[in-house]
């Protein structure tokens, strides 16, 4: 791999890292950077989930840290999450991903306007113990994206974060446990992808250094700024998520 290359991709894993580490989407920024490498389709979206990984640990501690995560909630999400990541990625080896498209669109125009009309959403956390019937949605909801993170992957951060505040979290929280859930859902992508030998290493490796450095300066951005800095950039990403998809069908 030349400077150029290297270059190219160091910085738009450091730009892709550091979005996502606020509110998902990353991969807007470094799929096509990897794309235009020149590998395969399937080893840029195995190398992107070994190289995005790497980034989402950093942030996943970062907000540990900052005690902005619900540690004990997380605790019983993350192995769902990772389990549902694991057959996600096992089905997509047999069946085409691509019929979930219509449906995506849908439900990320639904998630968009919602965070745009409900002004104040979002902005206070509702502390309660999650317990009985919200308990089984949080599980069910677990498994559920991270099988959709495996087999399909666009929005996955968006419906996670939007999943949380539905559920009573501020964008803060909500924000820290979809880190969670993410790198569980990444790590067994990652695993999987690595088996089936779809990673290119020599690019995963410099590439997923540069995240780590934009996910650590992301999550604190987005830990000392608050609601006034997630929320817009959730509306931005989840607006560029719904126009990728529909030009996607449209190609």
């Amino acid at each position: 791999m030349d400077w150029e290359i290297m270059g190219f991709l160091a910085l738009f894993g450091f730009l892709g890292a550091f979005i996502d580490a606020a509110v998902g989407g990353g991969g807007l920024i470094t799929i096509p950077a990897l794309m235009w490498t020149g590998l395969p389709p399937v080893t840029v979206l195995g190398t992107n989930k070994v190289a995005a990984s790497m980034g989402s640990v950093c942030s996943f501690l970062t907000f540990v840290r900052a005690g902005k995560m619900d540690t004990s909630l997380m605790k019983k999400l993350c192995p769902l999450s990772l389990i549902g990541s694991f057959a996600g990625v096992l089905l997509v080896q047999h069946i085409s991903s691509e019929f979930l498209r219509p449906l995506i669109i849908i439900m990320l125009v639904l998630v968009f306007f919602y965070t745009v009309l409900k002004k104040d959403w979002g902005k206070d956390s509702k502390p309660q113990k999650i317990t009985g019937k919200k308990m089984i949605i949080c599980l069910v909801m677990a498994f559920t994206l991270g099988f959709y993170d495996g087999f399909f992957g666009p929005g996955t951060g968006s419906f996670i974060l939007f999943s949380f505040i539905m559920i009573g979290f501020d964008f803060i929280f909500a924000t820290g446990n979809a880190k969670a859930m993410n790198f569980a859902s990444n790590i067994a992508a990652a695993i999987l992808f690595t088996y089936f030998g779809s990673v290119d290493f020599t690019y995963a490796v410099p590439m997923g250094v540069f995240m780590i450095i934009g996910a650590i300066a992301g999550s604190k951005v987005a830990i000392s700024k608050g609601v006034s800095y997630i929320r817009p950039l959730f509306i931005i990403v989840t607006a560029i998520l719904i126009g990728k998809q529909i030009l996607t069908m449209l190609e």
